[in-house]
């Protein structure tokens, strides 16, 4: 599997080639390419007929990372994404999609170099802005956790939460990230946000929203105020799991509508 070395990291990347527009796919925090597969966040398993690239975030999955908070900004994230896309698709503008920390990554990408994306499928995008303290806070204190008791003990804290309603029955699964390096990861969210208001209000490029309710983690608020902001947007709310199996057929719809 080939290897992107960016600074303090070797990302892991696959590329799908069937021709076609080219895609890149992103994952949440803690999470990776496989373990987005098994929450049922793999979208681009319904593309055919595209170059469709999947990496690991650095520190997650099978990239490398290091014990630095700030490498896991996610401007910094940003700009190992407009890395990748400069090596795989040289000058050419592409579709992104992601949940949560890709998204945000995709938008703080967008906000630089909107040029460089035919459009977007934003999925459950996070905390930002006047939400963002908060879950900065538990992020803090789930690094302190692990540092103190160990990864068991975040675990522990974790295991029994209730879950949106629009993933029941998901099977349980635990950061796809080495143990050394999440108090890292953690911090690293703490001290990222979504670019600013006006900043996102300039990405006009063909946006679709994809959200689910009652997960104070990805709060709808967030996806309301995206919709309202960016020039181009639809959001679409999802309240079950049949509805988010919806999600592959919309982003292959989006990607034919933009290729």
């Amino acid at each position: 599997m080939p290897t992107f070395e960016v600074a303090g990291a070797e990302l892991a990347v696959a590329l799908s080639d069937e021709g076609g527009h080219p895609v890149v796919q992103l994952h949440g925090l803690t999470s990776s390419r496989a373990r987005d597969r098994v929450l049922n966040l793999d979208l681009g398993r319904g593309l055919s007929g595209t170059r469709l690239l999947r990496y690991d975030a650095r520190g997650h999955g099978r990239s490398t990372g290091r014990k630095v908070s700030e490498d896991y900004r996610w401007p910094n994230l940003a700009e190992d994404l407009l890395r990748l896309l400069d090596r795989w698709f040289p000058g050419e503008p592409v579709h992104g999609v992601g949940p949560s920390m890709g998204a945000a990554t995709l938008l703080h990408a967008a906000s630089r170099e909107p040029d460089r994306f035919t459009g977007l499928t934003l999925m459950v995008p996070p905390t930002a802005w006047e939400t963002r303290p908060d879950q900065a806070a538990i992020y803090r204190t789930a690094a302190a956790l692990i540092e103190s008791d160990g990864v068991e003990a975040f675990h522990a804290a974790t295991r029994g939460s209730t879950p949106p309603p629009a993933t029941v029955g998901a099977p349980e699964t635990w950061p796809d990230v080495a143990d050394a390096l999440l108090p890292s990861l953690l911090r690293g969210a703490a001290i990222s946000d979504l670019p600013a208001p006006e900043s996102v209000a300039r990405i006009d490029v063909p946006t679709t929203i994809l959200a689910w309710v009652d997960d104070p983690g990805h709060p709808l608020s967030t996806a309301e105020s995206l919709a309202e902001l960016l020039p181009n947007a639809t959001l679409t709310v999802a309240r079950t799991p049949g509805e988010v199996e919806a999600w592959p057929e919309v982003l292959r719809q989006d990607v034919d509508r933009r290729g």
